[in-house]
């Protein structure tokens, strides 16, 4: 191999996998996470508290509550992969703002134009 860097005897790179960016508090959540989760915490609180004053009840309101809190952290906190459902919603939405439509007109297969 010329020029280049020989990985190994096969010429194979081996890349680890769960090698993270930046610390975490604990596996998948770091501060970036730890952001998102304030930002849907306050949310789902602001929506929990919002049913409490329609309903009167306190018990769907604490219920609320955790639930925002909760699911703040289950949907911002990373997988194996480096994915959380936040991450991917964003990259599914990104992905289709990115794509092309070209309509296929059909014509007859052996004219010539």
């Amino acid at each position: 191999m010329t020029g280049g860097i020989k990985i190994n005897e096969n010429n194979t790179l081996y890349i680890p996998i769960s090698v993270k960016t930046e610390n975490e508090f604990f596996s998948g959540f770091g501060k970036k996470e730890l952001l998102q989760t304030v930002i849907g915490s306050i949310i789902g609180i602001g929506v929990s508290l919002l049913i409490g004053l329609i309903t009167g009840s306190i018990p769907y309101t604490m219920i609320g509550v955790l639930a925002g809190i909760a699911g703040s952290v289950m949907m911002t906190r990373k997988d194996l992969n480096n994915m959380s459902v936040v991450s991917q919603a964003v990259n599914m939405i990104n992905f289709s703002k990115s794509q092309k439509y070209y309509p296929y007109i059909y014509g007859k297969e052996w004219e010539v134009y």
